[in-house]
């Protein structure tokens, strides 16, 4: 699997899951924004939830690749100027689970990678939407029907369960 080729096939991932390298930079492209996330091994992701249904803040996580993606499919960024390295960078993001101190404009989940991968907490997300402020009501509009569709998701599975 090389860097930047999406995968959106979940009856794939366990077979992929063995060629993402270690401490790899996973996205996944969401309505409005790009969800941020760790690869730790064993087809898990490190990640900041965020919003977890309406506007409920979640913790930086472990999950599957599959409920990373979370239907939208995913692909590995390019990191070649990184200052840590597959382990360095997985156990980076593992000292930082369950965290809960998610802020949209300064603790993201693009921030938590950048800080695993760079040691500098950074979001090029939010650094555009200060710059286009177009780009920002589309990315709000993105999050809040994200959280609604996820609250709606979880509602539906605890009456299920």
């Amino acid at each position: 699997m090389s860097d930047g080729q999406h995968i959106d096939d979940a009856q794939c991932l366990p077979a992929i899951a063995v060629d993402i390298p270690l401490g790899a930079h996973l996205t996944t492209s969401r309505r409005g924004y790009v969800h941020h996330g760790i690869y730790a091994g064993n087809g898990e992701v490190v990640h900041y939830v965020g919003f977890k249904g309406f506007m409920r803040r979640g913790p930086v996580e472990k999950t599957t690749l599959a409920g990373f993606a979370g239907g939208y499919g995913f692909q590995i960024e390019p990191a070649p100027q990184a200052r840590y390295l597959k382990a360095e960078v997985v156990r980076r993001a593992a000292s930082r689970l369950g965290e809960d101190d998610y802020r949209l404009l300064t603790n993201n989940c693009e921030h938590f990678c950048s800080w695993c991968l760079y040691g500098e907490s950074r979001s090029t997300q939010v650094e555009a939407l200060l710059t286009h402020r177009w780009r920002a009501a589309i990315a709000i509009l993105g999050v809040m029907c994200n959280a609604v569709v996820t609250a709606g998701q979880t509602a539906a599975a605890q009456v299920t369960a």
